[in-house]
Formats: structure tokens, sequence, C-alpha cells
């Protein structure tokens, strides 16, 4: 015997919107995919002369971010409010840390611009883009502690937590990817 699932069960709701998230991430991953692409194409085998330096810090305050934001969703679903709190703080303040990086030193210290042949451009549309996306990530995290602090989540119900979990992680391996084409595949174009 089947139980009928209302159209209004939070669980009818939750695989809907799950379905809906994967749907979302793999659209957009057709964008980044596209990026990488137009990487490869217009600089083959050479990369950007980037500050090595600032690259890898930037990258490793992403992935710390990243662990915050496992440890965030891994409290709520174990009731631990004060972690989960803590826990989306930081990976939001690693976030905001993570753009002051890339965007108000990286895209300073570059040795080109954005209207200055391939390098530039690719360079400035592959951090702009996935800049844009960690900002999204800043707010929605923004959404969830708001929400969060006025203690709308539980162990049973942490929908949006499990989806900006996602989400963050999902932003964060599109950096892995792009930190590599970037930064270390490749020879300095000179």
């Amino acid at each position: 015997m089947t139980t009928a699932v209302s159209h209004e069960s939070y669980a009818y709701k939750l695989g809907n919107n799950r379905l809906g998230l994967w749907l979302f991430i793999i659209s957009d991953s057709f964008l980044f995919a596209g990026l990488l692409v137009a990487r490869f194409y217009l600089l083959g085998g050479q990369r950007p002369d980037l500050n090595q330096f600032l690259g890898l810090i930037v990258t490793g305050v992403l992935l710390a971010s990243s662990f915050f934001m496992n440890r965030a969703e891994t409290s709520i679903a174990h009731g631990d409010r004060r972690q989960f709190l803590v826990s989306t703080f930081l990976t939001m303040a690693l976030g905001l840390a993570f753009l002051v990086g890339v965007i108000g030193f990286e895209w300073r210290l570059a040795p080109f611009g954005p209207a200055d042949g391939a390098p530039g451009a690719v360079f400035y549309m592959m951090t702009g883009m996935h800049a844009f996306h960690v900002l999204t990530g800043v707010l929605f995290l923004l959404i969830v502690l708001r929400n969060g602090l006025k203690g709308k989540y539980s162990p049973e119900r942490h929908w949006a937590v499990e989806a900006c979990a996602n989400y963050w992680h999902f932003v964060d391996v599109v950096w892995v990817f792009f930190y590599l084409a970037l930064y270390l595949i490749g020879r300095v174009a000179g």
C-alpha cells in the first residue's frame, strides 16, 4: 500500500527544491565550462602573469570557507545552533575576504587591464563572473544567518542551509578549476 504525498508537505517541497537547485547548478556549470574553454582556446599553453602568492592565499581562504560551510550544515543537522551560527558567520567572512583578495588586490596588481588583449579579457571575465557568484553566495549566507538567529532552522527542517551549502561548495569547486587554469597551467605569457 502506497501513501500519497501531499503537494503541501515539507517532504514534497524538499524534493522539488533539491531537484531545482541541482538543475540550476548543472546549468551554471555550462557557463563556467564555457569560460574555461575560452581560456584554453584564447591563451593555449600560456597563462596570465599573476601574483602566485596572492592566488594561493585567496584559494586557501575560499577552501577554508568551504570547511566552515560544511561545519555549519552539519551543526544544524545535529541541533547545534550555536556552532551553526558561528560557522555560517565565518563562512561569510571568509567569502568577503576572498572577494577583497581578488577584486581589491589581484585586479589592481595584474599587469594588464580588461581591454589588454586575450589575457586581460580572460582573467577579468573568469574572476569577475566567479566573484559575482561568491557575492551572491555571501548574500545567501546573510539570509541564512539572519533566519538562523531567528531560530527558523531545526535538525528536521533546514533546507535553506543545505541549499546554501551546496551552492557554496559548487562555487568553491569552480574556483579550484579556475585557479589551476589561471595560475598554474601553462607558461607565463610574455
